[in-house]
């Protein structure tokens, strides 16, 4: 019932023991009270962070080094609402988040987009229709396009730059309209995409050609939470799921070369390999040729029965946290 926003010091790496295992505690810096559960938050600089809400309000904390405290900097009631925004009850879950500083784009069960800036009290543009059915998850994909994935299947593409409330691309899972949760893009080649959604299925879409993904994967055997390329070994890739598994896909060519740590402690490789259209721009993601398209896929967390909520990644470092209502850092991505 009561929620909030913490800040926690995880230490640094160069604390690691020789097993890699971070000596001392991570310490708790500060917290804040948030009303409605906590959907998704993102830093938008050094030190603010944004947060989005279940009651459909999209917080801007501020993070006090100085003295390590936490205030609201800014607010958005209700950014996200059923009805209209004055009812008591009509707030709708604000479910996704994503900045590009100084601004801030978030969606919502509504089916609603809002661009917002920082430093601004009222929206610089709102689609209001963007979506008959739940807007789930949203990315940039350059600084003016967005992607927002549904619960209908459907990957769609906006341009700010449009005046109209029209999506300027649909792509869509074909057939079953599997509700998607998480989406997102390549760090350098922008018209790729991942998605993962309710079938615990990854799929890989090139937003240049075509309607339907690229490739499906069989992935995770309950709904996909989260999906991350690595943002600086985009070869990299994460996802997690209900079913309390964290998979690492590794589409690094020289598999075979792979030290042997990847075997050890129970974790199952498994290699796939998919067809896919023909491309100009080969990706590892995109490969036109299935018997070098070799991946390894392992999951990190083999014996984890809860789900896995939530995940991000930087350099060597992985952090997730699951339904044991604990968060855990994995700073031996890579090693």
């Amino acid at each position: 019932q009561d929620n909030k926003v913490s800040v926690w010091s995880v230490g640094d790496t160069g604390n690691a023991g020789l097993s890699g295992e971070y000596q001392g505690e991570p310490q708790l810096l500060c917290d804040i009270k948030h009303n409605g559960d906590v959907m998704d938050m993102q830093f938008l600089d050094q030190e603010r962070i944004v947060v989005a809400s279940s009651t459909g309000t999209v917080t801007v904390f501020r993070h006090h080094q100085n003295n390590q405290t936490l205030s609201a900097s800014q607010r958005w009631e209700k950014a996200h609402y059923h009805v209209d925004q004055d009812t008591a009850c009509g707030g709708a879950a604000c479910t996704g988040v994503i900045c590009n500083n100084p601004e801030i784009v978030t969606v919502g069960e509504d089916g609603r987009i809002n661009l917002f800036r920082a430093d601004q009290k009222d929206a610089v543009r709102t689609i209001d229709n963007a979506d008959s059915s739940t807007l789930h998850a949203v990315t940039f994909l350059r600084t003016v396009e967005i992607l927002t994935v549904n619960s209908i299947g459907q990957l769609k593409l906006w341009d700010f730059r449009q005046q109209r409330n029209e999506p300027s691309q649909i792509l869509s899972l074909t057939g079953d309209r599997v509700p998607l949760h998480c989406v997102d893009r390549h760090p350098n080649q922008q018209h790729i995409v991942a998605t993962g959604g309710q079938d615990g299925m990854l799929s890989i879409w090139d937003i240049r050609q075509g309607t339907m993904p690229v490739s499906l994967l069989n992935a995770h055997e309950a709904e996909m939470w989260e999906v991350h390329f690595h943002p600086s070994n985009p070869d990299h890739l994460f996802t997690c799921s209900e079913d309390g598994s964290l998979w690492h896909w590794d589409t690094s060519t020289e598999v075979s070369e792979k030290p042997s740590f990847l075997h050890q402690g129970g974790r199952s490789t498994t290699y796939f390999s998919h067809n896919t259209i023909n491309q100009s721009v080969v990706s590892a993601w995109l490969s036109n040729d299935p018997t070098k398209d070799r991946m390894e896929i392992t999951n990190l967390i083999p014996n984890q029965t809860l789900s896995v909520n939530s995940l991000d990644i930087l350099g060597p470092c992985l952090v997730y946290g699951t339904d044991a209502e604990a968060i855990y850092v994995n700073r031996q991505l890579f090693a």
